[in-house]
């Protein structure tokens, strides 16, 4: 379910208040957050955030694009490795029935 439009994006406190802050510093850091949940809001753009995954802190530039979607979708959790290729497979396979069938062959 989703929230309701009166109500207005979930952001949280403690990230609004850094946002602000950094708006009247010059040089600008990273902010660092561990509220994924949190909806990117127009406020952010430009900034930079920390986001953290559960392992480590992932870089994060806000741009007009992500305006609306949650900080967390740009942090992914699990990392993904590949799906074996179809040939690999199959090779393998084959290696597993071809020796039986060499043996007969070399006699």
């Amino acid at each position: 379910m989703s929230r309701a439009v009166w109500k207005g994006p979930f952001v949280e406190e403690s990230l609004i208040k850094k946002v602000e802050k950094q708006q009247n510093k010059s040089d600008k850091k990273p902010i660092k957050t561990w509220s994924r949940k949190s909806t990117i809001i127009p406020e952010f753009v430009g900034f930079s955030f920390l986001i953290y995954n559960g392992r480590k802190f992932i870089p994060l530039t806000i741009s007009e694009d992500m305006v609306g979607h949650k900080l967390g979708e740009f942090a992914p959790t699990r990392t993904f490795v590949g799906h074996t290729p179809a040939d690999k497979k199959a090779a393998k396979d084959e290696a597993v029935v071809r020796p039986g069938a060499e043996k007969k062959d070399s006699k």
